[in-house]
């Protein structure tokens, strides 16, 4: 067998792979035999067919499969041994007169060549990494929020600003009919929250569902409406007021901490507000990781160029998946997966230039890591060490959670790698202004 390599240019080849019948003979032979031992064939006893008709019957196909072998086999060897990074799959040639009488063979391959390129990660501008903070504002609505998740309901006659209302929106021509319970709060503008205060059981207040709340996703919670038909609805609605509670606040004491937190984990006002803030940023230490994560690959994006084999990877995709593609779908999905395809080869030579692959050691210690925080959630402070293996031994089990794990674990590679190596200013803000900014 012989492999030759053509470079079209830097970024496609074609190798060309001879093979000759001393490769696969032997093996066609072996094949033949054993089939001829097995094989059932009408006037002959079984292991005395003619080895003429066994060729006749199965020569072909055996050949055929066994050529396809060697040619996959050898490929793969090929990009192994001379260290060929190619993009997609090789794709052969057709070769409709291909002559499988023949002794010796010839088949060549396109490749898509990965292109060389250089990744700096810092760069003249610096990339904001945002350090949310929960300010006493914050907190001071979470100290409440627990009141009244903790606190009882009691009975009123009429609507005030702060009651909960049960009652039944109603309108037979959209089939709208669901019982819920709302508070003035998420109602938007003035005039909404207006038309309940002071109204009492058995009232019917008439409202238009266009601005009725400030989310309009709470049309479907309360009107029991799709998410299609929610977007744009604008019908009258009434609603029929069934019952009307204020919500008595919990009394900030020390049963009610208890309940939260576990006996005397936390003893006063003061403790509780910093243990919020402090739950609080953890959460919000992920946020801003995460837009700083966002952040960095646009500017890789933007600020590493090179070019791509694209008319190769249009052609390998045309039948890569499952259903085959004509070239314009196949072009429609490149345009779409290009900046994802460009992304991972950034990845990659990040991943190489600075050795940040992933050990196995260093996976299960993280699954461990994260097993032990999971059980802290229920209670369990101080699990075994055996009892964490064992959970990791069962998660590393399954290939999919080792995938999913893995990439976890180099995503907070990364992560590191810019927050030592890029350019990164930090700026403190407050989660409402961070969500203002980045998510109104």
């Amino acid at each position: 067998m012989n492999i030759t390599r053509e470079d079209i240019d830097a970024l496609n080849a074609v190798v060309k792979v001879d093979i000759a019948k001393e490769d696969y003979s032997d093996k066609v032979e072996k094949i033949l035999s054993d089939y001829r031992k097995s094989a059932n064939i009408p006037g002959f006893r079984k292991g005395h067919v003619p080895m003429s008709l066994v060729k006749k019957q199965y020569g072909k196909a055996v050949l055929v499969d066994e050529v396809n072998k060697l040619l996959q086999d050898a490929i793969g060897k090929y990009l192994v041994e001379e260290k060929l990074d190619v993009l997609g799959n090789p794709l052969p040639k057709p070769q409709d007169d291909l002559d499988w009488d023949s002794d010796a063979f010839s088949f060549e391959f396109e490749l898509g060549l990965a292109p060389e390129f250089d990744v700096k990660l810092k760069g003249k501008k610096a990339i904001t990494h945002y350090n949310i903070v929960a300010d006493d504002k914050m907190v001071d609505n979470q100290v409440k929020h627990i009141q009244k998740q903790y606190g009882k309901l009691v009975s009123q006659t009429e609507v005030t600003k702060d009651s909960e209302i049960t009652g039944k929106f109603i309108n037979e021509e959209e089939g709208i009919e669901n019982v819920a319970t709302i508070t003035l709060d998420k109602l938007k503008g003035k005039t909404n929250p207006k038309k309940f205060i002071g109204a009492k059981v058995g009232d019917v207040i008439e409202l238009k569902t266009k601005g009725l709340f400030n989310d309009d996703h709470d049309l479907m919670t309360f009107l029991k409406v799709s998410h299609d038909d929610a977007h744009g609805l604008d019908v009258k609605v009434n609603f029929e007021v069934s019952e009307i509670n204020e919500r008595e606040l919990a009394d900030l004491d020390q049963d009610l901490f208890d309940k939260l937190f576990g006996p005397k984990a936390v003893t006063s006002v003061t403790e509780l507000k910093n243990k919020i803030k402090e739950d609080s940023e953890k959460q919000f230490k992920q946020q801003g990781d995460q837009k700083l994560l966002n952040d960095v690959t646009e500017y890789l994006l933007d600020s590493t160029t090179f070019d791509l084999p694209v008319e190769f990877l249009q052609k390998w995709m045309q039948t890569a998946g499952e259903e085959p593609m004509t070239e314009e779908q196949a072009k429609e999905e490149y345009e779409k997966s290009e900046k994802s395809m460009r992304y991972q080869l950034i990845e990659g030579k990040l991943i190489a230039d600075h050795n940040l692959q992933v050990q196995f050691e260093e996976l299960k210690s993280y699954a461990m890591e994260m097993i032990k925080g999971q059980m802290a959630q229920f209670g369990q402070m101080n699990p075994s060490e055996k009892e964490l293996e064992d959970i990791a031994a069962r998660i590393m089990s399954n290939q999919d959670e080792v995938k999913r794990l893995s990439e976890q674990l180099m995503s907070q590679k990364l992560l590191n790698l810019y927050k030592t190596e890029a350019n990164i200013k930090t700026k403190e803000i407050t989660y409402d202004d961070f969500v203002k900014e980045f998510y109104s």
